[in-house]
């Protein structure tokens, strides 16, 4: 006879050592015993007797038994055993549950990280830990759709006006998903499904001054500037070394010779992943002798305020600008490298050669070899000295040539 909803709920355990059995049929059961009411399902598959729970009453009623009780008959009838049917569900659901996104992300950054500089390495975590973590970061990777990506990712960048932060993630999460897809854990990146999603971003070159009376008046507004003692050296010695700000950001002490008067950045922090040299003026030494005493004891140049362990914000030089008055669209921190391009070029007529290898791109030989790192370094050291010596003239406002009178 099959059960109602009334006698499961009045049904009572009699005593019984083992308990007491109390059939609803198509071998479903309700096994009653001192600790509680378990559902369970009696069938054979491939000769042996075996048996399924179902659930415990009262959080699986009636109704809720029997339906599983109509699912695990189906899979016999498909000639699946539903006991190893459950299993593998469960195995599954505890592997989507350890493979949140967040997993898989930071899987992703360990296994790729000789691929990025040091310094691109900590900005992905950054973006990662600060905009995508929080919000979907907890999230089986297997379960997330286009949609979650776009509506508490992304869209939520783009409410703070950084749009194109908001392309970056959103490459970044297409990178995680693909490494997800190789690893078998996703059928497919879903971020493929938001092209044109986004809001459009204009391309456009850093902005830069490149006319020397008005980089005389930068220097002079650099000089002056009051802000924090490690700030002011960072954007003091930027011009001078013209490097990438996050390389700069990230220098540490001993990558620097004061003696031999040079700075070598290793390859794991380089775009090109090539060792670069900058030779340092008298100028660029007097900094960073005036800064050792401030940071030296430490691993950063330039350690970050809040904490020595880390090095300071990528933002720290851009925000001296804006606090000096020149807007983004005027200057910014990536600038000095085409000031100093500029300028060296055709106002100061430097070989356009030794002013590239000065910028860490790749400069060939006649047989079309890359140079190695320290091709014509005495001619660079020559070079350095010179551009630091007519910034100080540009600064003091002594006669400057202007780009109009260059000669080559």
């Amino acid at each position: 006879m099959a059960l109602t909803d009334t006698r499961v709920k009045q049904l009572k355990h009699m005593g019984a050592a083992n308990g007491e059995k109390y059939a609803d049929g198509g071998g479903m059961y309700l096994h009653v015993t001192a600790t509680g009411k378990y559902w369970r399902l009696s069938y054979r598959f491939a000769g042996k007797q075996k048996t399924l729970a179902l659930g415990i009453y009262p959080d699986v009623a009636l109704v809720k038994a029997r339906e599983r009780r109509a699912d695990a008959r189906t899979l016999l009838a498909d000639g699946i055993d539903p006991g190893v049917a459950k299993r593998e569900e469960k195995q599954n659901r505890a592997n989507a549950a350890a493979n949140t996104f967040e997993a898989v992300a930071r899987d992703w950054l360990t296994k790729t990280a000789n691929k990025r500089a040091a310094v691109t390495q900590a900005k992905v975590i950054s973006w990662l830990e600060k905009d995508v973590f929080p919000f979907i970061g907890k999230l089986p990777v297997s379960t997330i759709r286009a949609k979650d990506v776009l509506d508490k990712v992304v869209r939520r960048m783009e409410a703070r006006g950084i749009h194109e932060s908001a392309h970056r993630i959103l490459q970044i999460c297409s990178q995680v998903f693909r490494y997800a897809v190789a690893i078998g854990l996703v059928e497919r990146d879903v971020t493929v499904d938001l092209r044109g999603a986004l809001v459009s971003v204009d391309k456009t070159n850093y902005a830069a001054i490149t006319e020397p009376k008005q980089v005389g008046q930068l220097m002079r507004s650099i000089h002056s500037y009051g802000g924090h003692p490690t700030a002011v050296a960072a954007l003091k010695l930027t011009p001078l070394v013209f490097v990438r700000p996050g390389e700069l950001r990230a220098a540490e002490w001993a990558e620097i010779d004061l003696d031999a008067a040079e700075w070598r950045i290793p390859a794991s922090k380089m775009k090109m992943k090539v060792e670069h040299l900058v030779p340092l003026s008298r100028q660029a030494l007097e900094i960073l002798r005036a800064l050792q005493p401030l940071s030296g004891h430490g691993r950063y140049l330039f350690p970050s305020i809040r904490t020595g362990e880390r090095c300071m914000s990528e933002n720290t030089i851009n925000a001296a600008l804006r606090g000096m008055g020149y807007s983004k669209e005027v200057m910014t921190a990536h600038g000095f490298r085409a000031m100093a391009r500029t300028i060296m070029d055709e106002v100061l007529g430097e070989r356009p050669d030794l002013i590239e290898h000065q910028l860490a791109h790749t400069v060939k030989d006649p047989n079309g070899r890359a140079y190695n790192r320290t091709a014509h370094l005495p001619a660079r050291m020559e070079m350095m000295q010179s551009w630091a010596d007519y910034l100080d003239k540009l600064r003091i406002g002594a006669e400057v040539v202007p780009i109009s009178r260059a000669k080559r």
